[in-house]
C-alpha cells in the first residue's frame, strides 16, 4: 500500500513492481524496474529512502531512514528476505543478504553482505568487499563469483518481478 506522509507521497516508475502487502510510505522512490516484495515496509517519514533501477526487496524487509540520514540503494541491488536497512547508503551491484541488519552504513559497489550479518553504525565498506559476521568483519575482496552472483541474483529479480507485476495486474488491477 502506498502512504502519504506529511505531505510527502511516494512515487514510483512504472515498470516497477509494489507486491500489494508491501507498505511504501512518505518520500520514497522507486525506479525502473526495481521489486519490493510481500511484507516489506520502507519508511520515508524522516528523511527520504531512493530504490535504484533494478533493484529489489525481498519479502519482509524494512528500509527506514533518521533525519539527515536517507537510505539510498543504487542500481542493481538484491536485498535478501527479512533485511533491516536504516540510514545507509548502499552504491551498485550489491547483494545484502537474508537477515543482514545495515545500520548507518556505506557499502561500496560489487560488495556482499552475508546474511544474518550486522553492519555497524558509521561503517564505511570499500567496494568489492565480502563482508560477514556480528559484528561484520571484511573477510576479502569479491571476486568472479561473487560478482556473477550479484549479477545474476538481480537480473533473475527483474524477470521474476515482470511475471508477478503481470499475475497482479490481473489478479488486483
Amino acid at each position: 500500500m502506498l502512504r502519504s506522509f506529511n505531505g510527502k507521497k511516494p512515487s514510483v516508475h512504472p515498470s516497477a513492481f509494489i507486491h500489494p502487502s508491501a507498505e511504501i510510505i512518505g518520500d520514497v522512490q522507486i525506479k525502473a524496474r526495481a521489486s519490493i516484495w510481500p511484507g516489506c515496509v520502507l519508511r520515508a517519514d524522516t528523511d527520504r529512502i531512493i530504490i535504484g533501477e533494478g533493484t529489489n526487496v525481498q519479502d519482509g524487509t524494512v528500509i527506514h531512514c533518521d533525519p539527515g540520514a536517507p537510505s539510498i540503494l543504487g542500481k542493481h541491488i538484491t536485498v535478501g528476505h527479512r533485511a533491516l536497512i536504516h540510514g545507509s547508503r548502499i552504491a551498485d551491484h550489491v547483494l545484502v543478504g537474508m537477515g543482514a541488519i545495515v545500520m548507518a552504513a556505506r557499502i561500496g559497489s560489487w560488495s556482499l553482505i552475508g546474511a544474518g550479518a550486522l553492519i555497524l553504525d558509521g561503517a564505511n565498506i570499500a567496494p568489492r568487499s565480502l563482508i560477514l559476521g556480528v559484528p561484520a568483519k571484511i573477510l576479502r575482496k569479491t571476486g568472479p563469483k561473487e560478482k556473477t552472483a550479484i549479477r545474476n541474483g538481480a537480473k533473475n529479480y527483474i524477470r521474476r518481478a515482470k511475471a508477478h507485476r503481470t499475475t497482479s495486474v490481473a489478479l488486483f488491477g
